[in-house]
């Protein structure tokens, strides 16, 4: 049997910002769409669909890490929350606004690594070419 595979917190991130997106911009036209325009609820089964995985994972990835890792406390004692359970009347709430800036920097750390890499390879190759002496004059 194979292991299913994990999705990282950028594609669950990703996924989620794609689906809800318009969700959380209706707000500006309709306030009685939620309960607060920066916190929208998640569809983790939806999501979770179109990563091929349980519900259940990514659920469990918002909520006991994701939060855990982004949710945090302000200066004056009052929570952050990067999830929560329940936001006014909605349930499993993700604050978007937030979320949006934590995938943006997932998104530029991923950039970095596959520029990095790619220099990488490329200095492998030229070093291999030189060392055959294919004469690569740069």
């Amino acid at each position: 049997m194979l292991t299913p595979r994990i999705p990282s917190d950028l594609e669950i991130l990703d996924a989620i910002y794609r689906e809800h997106h318009t969700d959380f911009v209706l707000y500006d036209e309709d306030k009685g769409v939620r309960a607060s325009k920066v916190m929208v609820p998640v569809n983790c089964r939806k999501i979770a669909s179109t990563l091929n995985v349980d519900g259940d994972v990514v659920f469990g990835r918002l909520y006991y890490h994701l939060e855990e890792k982004y949710g945090y406390k302000r200066e004056d004692g009052s929570q952050v929350a990067f999830f929560a359970l329940q936001a006014g009347g909605d349930r499993h709430c993700i604050n978007f606004p937030l979320m949006i800036s934590v995938l943006a920097g997932l998104k530029e750390e991923e950039d970095k690594f596959w520029i990095s890499t790619m220099l990488s390879i490329l200095a492998l190759i030229i070093s291999v070419l030189s060392y055959l002496g294919l004469g690569i004059d740069l």
